[in-house]
């Protein structure tokens, strides 16, 4: 295990108990114990950067009940058509599959009548830095720039509103407990380079299918793609079946020298996401998967739906560890 404890990253805040980005699994996180907490950005039509993962209001609000009639040619309804008044009239909800209404992860939160409102960049750093003070700890931001070329070509850019927003709370240098990130190595560049960031930034590293950008992630899992990543970045966040996967009983086996490569670049490794509910192929358990990222592989952190989860293993692995 590392010297240091690996980090908490509450992805999407404790989604696994509460629908992902409402301040209540935000709160949660928090209370569970997270070193970060994660915010997905994207902007409203008033140019108004709002915590949602999605660009598509579809899968995560009731919006097809709301605005009936708002949606655009290819079915799907966008945030960025929307103000941020008539957002605030929609609910989150349990994450489903727009064309079938099942659920995605159907254990989960299924409570009715209770309002999970859409929150603003703003107001989720207030609320952060709100149940510091009050709790005494010093829980960290872990922002995401969405999908920067799509905003781009319906004429936003949401990189500089995101920057000033982390820096109006405080948020603006490497010795700030912040991350920024972005799947787009083009956008991370003129982040840092263009845009003049000093946050420390995190290149997220996708697979070539999801087109997430037009990044060849393929070339930034190379040695000459995580050397060119160092120069202006301070970590990664791969997917974790990149890093570890698992042999005919279940047990943790390392797929890649991924992990030891980056960090040999001086590069911190945060891989995506651990979810109780849906483990990695052949995963035995859990614990397996907490085993492979930090025992085996090293990781510095993870993302998980799970704070608890992950929590109760690193902090047993590390008992010395402080904590409020």
């Amino acid at each position: 295990m590392n010297a240091t404890p690996p980090v908490v990253i509450a992805h999407r805040g404790a989604s696994a108990y509460l629908p992902e980005h409402s301040q209540a699994a935000k709160v949660l996180a928090h209370a569970l114990g997270a070193d970060f907490i994660e915010q997905d950005v994207i902007l409203t039509q008033d140019d108004i950067p709002i915590v949602f993962h999605d660009l598509e209001l579809n899968a995560l609000t009731d919006v097809a009940l709301r605005f009936p009639d708002r949606a655009r040619p290819d079915g799907s309804w966008y945030a960025i058509d929307f103000t941020l008044a008539e957002l605030r009239t929609l609910s989150i909800r349990e994450r489903i599959d727009p064309a079938s209404g099942r659920r995605t992860y159907p254990g989960r939160y299924a409570g009715t009548g209770v309002p999970f409102p859409i929150v603003t960049l703003d107001e989720e750093l207030a609320l952060v830095r709100a149940l510091n003070r009050v709790r005494g700890r010093d829980a960290g931001v872990y922002t995401e720039v969405k999908s920067p070329a799509w905003h781009r070509a319906q004429g936003k850019d949401p990189s500089p509103i995101v920057i000033e927003t982390l820096a109006r709370h405080g948020y603006a240098g490497r010795g700030d407990n912040a991350y920024l990130q972005c799947f787009d190595d083009v956008e991370l560049r003129r982040i840092r380079q263009s845009l003049g960031c000093d946050l420390k930034l995190v290149q997220l590293i996708g697979e070539n299918a999801w087109a997430e950008a037009a990044t060849d992630y393929d070339r930034l899992r190379t040695a000459e793609g995580l050397a060119a990543i160092a120069g202006y970045a301070d970590g990664i966040g791969p997917p974790m079946t990149r890093i570890v996967g698992f042999d005919g009983a279940g047990e943790p086996v390392l797929v890649s020298s991924l992990c030891a490569d980056a960090q040999g670049h001086g590069l911190a490794v945060h891989p995506f996401t651990f979810r109780a509910d849906a483990l990695p192929p052949g995963a035995r358990d859990s614990d397996a998967v907490h085993e492979g990222l930090f025992g085996l592989a090293r990781v510095d952190g993870l993302f998980t739906d799970f704070c608890d989860l992950t929590r109760a293993f690193i902090d047993h692995r590390h008992p010395r560890r402080s904590r409020a």
